[in-house]
């Protein structure tokens, strides 16, 4: 315990040091839809240091079975990727006012959250299920990834995760369309579909009702549906070799919205996770440093040290990013989500005459029809299924993200 304090002490002497270092204006820190004032130093330390923090790691489990044991020099934006997903299950399972404290016993669900990312084969979100994943995408393991790319994984990674029952939802042409999104996470949970009954599908007739009666009455008891919590990704593109200056306002409004859920980005091969910013400087968790793989049980609580930042944020220039980069944000509730849409109907699309991208209500009649994503019929669970990725899927249309 003398251990942990002293590293916790550390980690306050250097967040108090990036705190001096910050900018000498009388702008606020945004963290995630957080507001802080410099001088509320705890709180903004505590809110940082409590995001989970995902690195390369060294010395798991050979991916595939004979592949790499390390993700160092590729595995960033899988990190990232990582990242962004945990703080949506944070949102989910504890909330977004959540503070991590080494002094403290965690809930149960924050423990179970980091089995889902830990580095070895049969955890949902780990490295070694991404990297596979991943090939069903084009590429190879040890490939370095864009954001789009991992946000595709994520996608159908999320599929066969049954605890969370997420819905990663990844825009196409910097639209997103709000009936496919609302398609697609208000879809008849599993029970109700696979629970069988004396009519087949569930339905129980009443006394003297037909089955076909029963199934009517299924069906009506089936709507309106629940909401499926969504994760909302939308890769973008805002510049050719760098970033437009006139979608800086815009960028930064998101990290405002009580949604959001950071970004992916960062510099050509160089993926970072993007929590907030101050006056025109980003804050990002960095994934570039190799640490050991935490070996643990299946169910066991998780040595948790590595998995929160114990150095100081960084920081860099907005106007450093390269321009291709994909929003996140989470939205657990229905009405979590139509707030978005009027956030982002008020702040990003009535203010710019240049918009980031666009939000309308109906599906594009000259797109292909929307087909919510659905769990692969398969025989077998875990990592298993990801041997052969091409077959359970037709490969998304790729999107050029950093440049090389």
């Amino acid at each position: 315990m003398e251990a942990v304090l002293a590293k916790y002490e550390n980690q306050i002497n250097l967040f108090s040091e990036f705190l001096e270092d910050l900018p000498d204006v009388d702008e606020p820190v945004w963290i995630l839809g957080a507001c802080y004032d410099l001088k509320e130093k705890s709180e903004l330390l505590s809110d940082v240091r409590s995001r989970l923090w995902f690195t390369y790691r060294k010395k798991f489990s050979p991916i595939g079975g004979t592949g790499p044991s390390s993700d160092a020099g590729w595995g960033c934006m899988l990190r990232c990727g990582q990242m962004i997903l945990a703080q949506a299950l944070v949102c989910r399972h504890l909330g977004r006012d959540w503070r991590w404290d080494p002094e403290k016993r965690q809930p149960k669900e924050y423990h179970r959250i980091l089995h889902c990312f830990l580095d070895k084969k049969d955890s949902c979100y780990s490295i070694h299920q991404m990297a596979q994943m991943g090939v069903g995408e084009g590429k190879s393991v040890g490939e370095w990834y864009g954001p789009n790319t991992v946000a595709q994984v994520l996608k159908k990674l999320a599929l066969f995760d049954d605890w969370n029952t997420m819905a990663v939802y990844v825009s196409m042409d910097n639209t997103v369309v709000i009936e496919d999104i609302k398609k697609q996470c208000k879809q008849p949970g599993r029970e109700s579909r696979s629970r069988a009954g004396p009519c087949g599908r569930g339905e129980v007739p009443a006394s003297g009702q037909s089955c076909s009666e029963a199934q009517g009455r299924t069906l009506q008891s089936q709507r309106p549906l629940d909401w499926r919590p969504l994760l909302l990704v939308i890769p973008l593109r805002m510049g050719i070799n760098s970033i437009n200056p006139v979608y800086i306002q815009a960028f930064k409004e998101c990290f405002k919205m009580p949604q959001s859920c950071g970004v992916l980005g960062g510099k050509p091969n160089l993926a970072y996770y993007f929590i907030g910013f101050i006056d025109d400087e980003l804050i990002y968790l960095d994934p570039h440093t190799t640490q050991q793989a935490v070996d643990t049980e299946s169910g066991s609580a998780v040595d948790d040290q590595s998995y929160h930042c114990q150095r100081t944020p960084h920081r860099m220039k907005i106007t450093s990013l390269d321009p291709s980069v994909a929003l996140g944000f989470f939205c657990k509730s229905e009405e979590d989500f139509d707030s978005w849409c009027d956030l982002v109907q008020q702040e990003l699309l009535k203010k710019r005459n240049l918009r980031m991208f666009e939000l309308v209500e109906k599906h594009p009649s000259h797109w292909p029809p929307f087909v919510p994503p659905t769990k692969p019929e398969v025989q077998t669970t875990g990592a298993e299924f990801i041997e052969s990725p091409d077959k359970l899927f037709e490969s998304e249309e790729e999107f050029e993200i950093l440049n090389v």
